[in-house]
């Protein structure tokens, strides 16, 4: 999987497409991401030591990796990663639209 926790990514397909979000966590082994502010999910939360409060709870749900592209910062647009290898001996993913590396 390409997408890395912290990458900024935009929705491409299902309720929340055309959304943009930073990605908060990463599950490689269900290829699945957690994106901020997509996603919502309501909790119907009894009060607790944790939350005394209780009431409805939003959480962002995980979504499948393949619903999701990295946003060049360069380019700002969705685009598809590649790697290359710098002559440094360092290997670093690329923006195939922009040719411009991906921190």
């Amino acid at each position: 999987m390409k997408i890395k926790k912290g990458d900024q990514v935009e929705v491409i397909t299902g309720k929340d497409k055309g959304k943009r979000g930073e990605v908060l966590t990463v599950d490689r082994k269900k290829n699945r991401v957690v994106v901020e502010g997509v996603n919502i999910v309501h909790r119907h939360m009894r009060p607790s030591q944790d939350n005394p409060q209780g009431g409805i709870i939003e959480n962002e749900a995980p979504i499948h990796a393949s619903n999701v592209m990295v946003v060049c910062a360069a380019c700002d647009e969705k685009s598809r990663l590649g790697y290359k290898n710098l002559d440094s001996g360092e290997k670093v993913r690329y923006c195939k639209k922009c040719d411009e590396t991906i921190e």
